[in-house]
């Protein structure tokens, strides 16, 4: 049974906490929307709940186009971007109040239009009357005069401390390359936090790092794990590489860290979006425990831990 509740948490107001009595979830209506905590009821939180992990975004250039007054901050947990990312369109101020419904299974979160951008962004979630598994719908509308292109971005900011699973590639394609890796330029292919295995890429977060990292994946199977001591983040959606075209040289997953947290980013196909439509990403989230030791320098070692869950 779905039970729903609002309470305050942290600084960021009122939150609406979704929960099964297994897993609970909090999405904030004060601000944003973001899903600002997802884990085992009464165990840790999978999301980054420090709204100063990053720098706020509110110099000339950013109010000459938002208004004055107005500043963007990350405030940490799952939110929802169009890309390509621009400078400063993509870093809306979020900071009203949400509207808010409650549904069946969880509830559908509504922020104001972004008018400047031309877009109306709509956050639903689904959870499963009794298990661990979430699912995560994110709606985009034009509400432009003019058609545009772009792609639903789910940027899922996660806690320090654990380290990403991302499956490479497998299927044959003989003299042709089978996987597309995007390095963006602050990126150190020899940063030590990153490792590259032959069925498996991992990247741990650590909180010591001085440097910034981002990579992206045209995975032909999205299904990423975040390993968070004895918990494990499972992330889950659809590409369609044969058939569609992705941002960021056809990346469908992104990630990025830093000293204050980890992105486990989705991308839908890029559309050129008539004034009107709306198009969607769907995310399953799902928690797991870790059933074994693993070495994640070590495919042999990953396929086992995974073939337990």
């Amino acid at each position: 049974m779905i039970k729903t509740e609002i309470k305050n948490y942290l600084d960021y107001g009122r939150v609406l906490l979704i929960t099964n009595d297994v897993i609970e979830t909090y999405v904030t209506i004060d601000v944003g929307p973001r899903i600002i905590r997802f884990g085992y009821v009464g165990g840790q939180n999978i999301m980054c709940d420090n709204r100063a992990a990053a720098d706020p975004k509110d110099d000339q250039e950013f109010q000459d186009f938002f208004g004055l007054g107005k500043k963007w901050e990350i405030l940490g947990g799952h939110r929802i971007w169009t890309s390509p990312e621009s400078y400063p369109q993509s870093y809306y101020p979020d900071l009203d109040p949400v509207k808010y419904e409650i549904t069946e299974n969880g509830a559908i979160f509504t922020p104001n239009a972004e008018t400047q951008n031309g877009v109306q962004k709509q956050l639903e979630i689904k959870m499963d009357p009794d298990d661990t598994n979430m699912f995560v719908t994110m709606n985009v509308t034009n509400i432009a005069s003019q058609s545009q292109e772009f792609s639903i971005w789910g940027l899922t900011v996660s806690s320090t401390g654990g380290t990403l699973i991302i499956p490479m590639n497998t299927n044959d394609t003989g003299l042709l390359a089978n996987r597309n890796i995007s390095v963006w330029p602050y990126t150190n292919l020899a940063d030590s936090r990153l490792h590259f295995g032959n069925r498996y890429v991992t990247l741990r977060q650590d909180d010591a790092a001085t440097n910034a990292l981002k990579l992206g994946f045209d995975l032909n199977h999205a299904e990423l794990y975040y390993c968070l001591g004895d918990d494990i983040f499972r992330k889950s959606y659809a590409t369609d590489h044969k058939r569609e075209k992705y941002p960021d040289n056809n990346c469908s997953f992104e990630t990025y860290t830093c000293a204050t947290f980890i992105e486990v980013e989705s991308l839908s196909p890029l559309k050129k979006v008539q004034p009107g439509d709306t198009i969607s990403l769907t995310e399953h989230w799902s928690l797991l425990k870790k059933p074994c030791d693993v070495n994640f320098n070590s495919d042999t070692s990953i396929d086992e831990m995974l073939g337990k869950l």
